[in-house]
């Protein structure tokens, strides 16, 4: 499967990351090979401090995102799976094995993850500010209303910012590795961005304080990047 025509995701552009970019563009197509090939961060281990700590970083991607990219290859080797791109495999989700679901929503999450921070201040673009604004009143209430979905959210998941198919964006979580382009999904649409809540993604420098680090994630927001989102859903 490694040598073979492999799976582009869905909605991913990292202007800053030549590698992830040619792999992950979301005008590629479906089918495009990537040799087996993981690709690397688009910053340092210790490019998000204070916010996100070298060695949270380290661990995070090496093991935990690797694992994920590693086993969903191995889980969709010889079936049919293999010759889809990732929107198609998480529409119909449910009718693939629990390794699939797992490892695939594990592989695609975290890419979308690692693309939406980023170790330089960007800003909001007004077509981005504006349809925020006309969904959740004001910037802050939109800001508020994701907070409390991350730390609120029971167990690990993620916190998502999606637009939906009647092109309105909302809030949400999901359980695991399960994410809004999945059909198992509560509510259904398009990732523009999201964090990761598991507590290995903050443990080591925050124990317990899952709140303090949803407050500092947005320090690391890549606006540019859930902007493009937005525009190229």
């Amino acid at each position: 499967m490694e040598r073979r025509n492999f799976i582009a995701l869905v909605g991913t552009s990292i202007a800053a990351a030549p590698v992830w970019a040619n792999v992950y563009n979301s005008k590629m197509p479906a089918q495009k090979a990537i040799d087996s090939v993981f690709p690397e961060l688009p910053y340092a281990y210790n490019a998000l401090e204070p916010a996100i700590d070298a060695k949270t970083m380290e661990i995070h991607y090496t093991k935990h995102h690797k694992a994920y990219f590693t086993n969903f290859m191995a889980a969709i080797k010889d079936t049919p799976a293999a010759d889809l791109d990732l929107k198609s495999i998480f529409a119909d989700i449910s009718k693939y094995s629990t390794p699939i679901r797992n490892f695939g929503g594990g592989f695609y999450n975290h890419n979308l993850f690692w693309e939406n921070m980023s170790p330089s201040k960007t800003n909001l673009s007004v077509v981005l500010k504006d349809v925020i604004e006309k969904n959740f009143g004001t910037f802050d209430k939109f800001k508020e209303e994701f907070s409390n979905a991350a730390k609120k959210h029971f167990g690990s998941g993620w916190a998502w910012l999606s637009v939906g198919s009647d092109g309105k964006l909302f809030v949400s979580t999901t359980p695991n590795q399960d994410n809004p382009l999945m059909d198992v999904a509560e509510k259904k649409g398009t990732p523009l961005l999201t964090i990761d809540v598991w507590e290995h993604a903050y443990y080591l420098n925050y124990q317990n304080r899952r709140a303090e680090y949803v407050d500092n994630f947005w320090n690391l927001v890549n606006w540019d990047t859930v902007g493009k989102r937005y525009e190229n859903r």
